[in-house]
């Protein structure tokens, strides 16, 4: 069974909505890109692109792999995709990935 915050962060992929919350006890703002499991675990490939951050947050944003289990307090809500620039490796968050906007999202319109 899926969390809530699991149903939440696919919901924003497949509308490519903005999420904001509390991770590490900092406001985020984010745009999931890929969401999945990895050793069990309910986890989030996002771009965050604007709030606090526990490290820099560089002009721009940042990508931000997260567990949904230490989520609190997200929300969905309108605004532009952020996803930055190419990536520079092939991603490592996500292991058993259940979703991913560029190839489901995406790809089939």
């Amino acid at each position: 069974m899926q969390s809530t915050n699991y149903v939440l962060f696919r919901e924003a992929i497949l509308t490519e909505k903005q999420v904001t919350c509390l991770y590490g006890g900092k406001r985020r703002e984010l745009c999931p890109v890929i969401i999945g499991h990895a050793k069990g675990e309910e986890k989030v490939l996002s771009y965050q692109f604007a709030g606090e951050s526990t490290s820099r947050l560089p002009p721009g944003g940042k990508w931000r792999c997260l567990y949904l289990s230490r989520v609190t307090e997200a929300r969905l809500r309108d605004g532009p995709w952020h996803e930055g620039s190419r990536h520079q490796s092939e991603q490592s968050c996500v292991a058993d990935v259940d979703l991913d906007v560029n190839i489901h999202v995406r790809h089939r319109r």
